[in-house]
């Protein structure tokens, strides 16, 4: 499945801002389930610098600084993106538990030696796996946004039955969020705390993933935040609205000798082929689509406009 990805916000500002300096995570990674094709930015006005580079979560970075007087800002950012939907077959999953998961998060893994030509595959694919689950410990922790709570731990606790698999776990956590929660737009910011999403039962994507991630580190379980997109497909009979899909957000969990799973509460599905991710980190503010400093500017109104074009 292909996509293009146009992704235009727009700043307007009541005085001249003289400077801005910005950063941008709006170019689509490459992992088993996708690849981005080709990716590119058009700003206006036209940047004085610009670099790109790939931060420590394996994300594209873009970095540009404008240094001319403007009251309008615009970033687009175009990506033609390939999607492969290829699904993984969740009962060979089943086998390990969520107790056995957090006990192989927990013990300290072998340490990587360098391979050489008599090492066995097996032996490679195990240094691998240690070095995933290396990586993924650090995804156990509290993060800037994300806090685990003694309340969050009991709203989770009826997902953790005892030697339950992992996945039907999560699985079962995702659909207790979609149906105890309540989507609107309206409820929170960005600087909303997880406890009053969960006192209220309302939120937006954003929300629902720290709140899932949240849950799942509290019983030791690493889990991620994962931003991108979702296609959604016009009403039968009536014309494709251009600019209508949003940025979206999820989670995804590892599992050791797996790897990591992805989840969607928001539509209570596991993404497939009609999500798009553009990064991931351990919540929200490793992954900014976009964010910056501006010297001067007054108030300001901010637009974001997302089409997700599926090309047949």
């Amino acid at each position: 499945m292909k996509y293009r990805v146009t992704h235009t916000t727009v700043y307007n500002y009541s005085q001249s801002v003289d400077l801005c300096q910005n950063e941008a995570r709006l170019q689509p990674r490459d992992f088993w389930r996708q690849q981005c094709e080709s990716s590119h930015f058009e700003i206006y006005p036209m940047p004085c610098d610009f670099r790109e580079r790939i931060d420590y979560f394996g994300n594209h970075v873009a970095y540009f600084a404008i240094q001319q007087a403007h009251t309008q800002l615009v970033v687009t950012a175009i990506s033609d993106v390939t999607i492969f939907p290829e699904q993984h077959i969740f009962e060979l999953f089943n086998q390990l538990s969520w107790e056995q998961a957090r006990s192989l998060l927990q013990e300290s893994p072998m340490p990587a030696q360098s391979q050489n030509q008599g090492q066995s595959q097996s032996q490679s694919q195990s240094q691998s796996q240690n070095l995933d689950t290396l990586d993924a410990r650090q995804y156990l922790i509290d993060s800037p946004m994300v806090t685990t709570t003694y309340d969050l731990g009991c709203y989770a606790q009826p997902s953790f039955q005892p030697n339950r698999p992992l996945v039907e776990v999560v699985r079962d956590l995702m659909q207790r969020i979609h149906h105890d929660f309540t989507y609107d737009p309206t409820f929170t910011t960005i600087a909303t705390p997880l406890s009053d999403v969960l006192s209220h039962r309302r939120g937006v994507c954003q929300d629902f993933a720290h709140l899932a991630i949240a849950c799942l580190r509290a019983y030791g379980i690493a889990a991620r935040y994962v931003s991108g997109y979702v296609e959604t497909r016009p009403v039968s009979g009536k014309p494709r609205i251009v600019g209508a899909d949003a940025s979206h957000a999820w989670f995804s969990v590892y599992v050791p000798g797996i790897g990591w799973l992805d989840f969607d509460p928001t539509n209570n599905t596991v993404p497939l082929d009609q999500h798009i991710t553009l990064a991931w980190g351990r919540d929200y503010a490793d992954v900014t689509p976009l964010k910056g400093i501006a010297f001067g500017g007054g108030q300001h109104t901010l637009s974001v406009s997302v089409d997700v074009l599926r090309l047949e």
